[in-house]
């Protein structure tokens, strides 16, 4: 079945529309567009979004992993930018974490904004807000609002690491998006962004020989996509090599075609495929790629996951430097 790519005028009317409707004036909690208007002497979200288009101009493949990056901070005690923080036994050291990368990008963001408003703008919010600006850069100008009003959080500690593995089963990754508030639609739809990441063949290379143990490959794996895996991910090797996570053309933008490829079992990840196969997601599944208007949920997704747990008011701090607490 062939995908389709959205002209660049569609999609643009169709983000539009969406932000009209659905986010100016709107607020999660003590988070609002545009907090910082009036706090600062110039517009701090344009700051961070000519940061983040200079570094996506030197590198685009930091889009997924700054989507990335949010995931992790919200997934663990909330939208703190505690992963952010250096350390031993801080967050980044979990393993999960270790693959996380683009803090340098923050740290640009921050050292902008703090040298034009110092003391003003969290850590956590520059997250977001560079997370919505590297959305748009790959949905030609595709773009969402956010919510500010995050402050920085104080505590960081692997232990507290506890991010869904991609083996998990659908039940259970429900399960872990409700403790955080989202729904199970919201988390077919924030999966959706992997159509623009990448796996390591250790993440997926059983399925590919050895899947559950039972010395042979993942049944509900397409047996083409296999084949072509297999010289990249060669059995019993510690290969670093990595794969795109849609196989599609269109996995240079956030598109529903990821959603197309798990129907057709060309998912990567076992999670990811198994949302197309079992009853509690295969009718969402199926629903996004045939009817969805999938950029503005996945935008709608994102900004939900964007409220988990946010410390607001007098909570926390504004950090001076995205990668420790403030001394004074």
């Amino acid at each position: 079945m062939k995908i389709m790519k959205m002209s660049s005028t569609s999609a643009i009317a169709l983000c539009l529309g969406f932000i009209l409707m659905s986010f100016t004036g709107h607020s999660y909690g003590q988070l609002q567009v545009g907090f910082y208007r009036g706090k600062c002497l110039v517009d701090v979200e344009a700051i961070v979004t000519q940061v983040v288009a200079a570094k996506f101009n030197e590198d685009p493949t930091i889009a997924p992993a700054l989507i990335r990056m949010q995931f992790h901070d919200c997934f663990v005690k909330g939208c703190d930018a505690s992963i952010l923080l250096d350390g031993n036994n801080t967050e980044k050291t979990a393993p999960p974490n270790l693959s996380v990368r683009g803090f340098e990008v923050i740290d640009a963001a921050k050292a902008a904004v703090e040298a034009v408003c110092p003391g003003v703008v969290s850590c956590a919010d520059i997250i977001s807000m560079a997370t919505r600006d590297v959305f748009a850069l790959i949905n030609e100008g595709c773009r969402y609002d956010v919510q500010t009003g995050r402050r920085d959080g104080l505590v960081s500690l692997a232990q507290n690491v506890d991010l869904p593995s991609p083996r998990i089963s659908v039940n259970d990754s429900i399960a872990a998006f409700a403790r955080k508030g989202l729904s199970a639609t919201d988390m077919v739809y924030l999966l959706g962004g992997h159509t623009v990441g990448v796996a390591h063949c250790s993440l997926f290379q059983d399925r590919l020989y050895n899947f559950q143990n039972t010395g042979k490959p993942d049944p509900t794996m397409n047996p083409w996509l296999a084949s072509q895996l297999r010289p990249i991910c060669p059995q019993n090797s510690a290969s670093s090599n990595t794969v795109n996570l849609d196989q599609s053309s269109q996995s240079s933008f956030i598109s529903k075609s990821y959603y197309w490829q798990i129907l057709m079992r060309r998912g990567i990840l076992q999670i990811d495929q198994e949302l197309a196969l079992d009853p509690l997601t295969r009718s969402t599944v199926q629903g996004i790629a045939l009817f969805s208007d999938f950029r503005s949920k996945f935008a709608q997704a994102m900004v939900k996951l964007g409220a988990v747990e946010v410390l607001t008011g007098t909570q926390g701090e504004i950090r001076q430097s995205c990668r420790a607490i403030n001394t004074n």
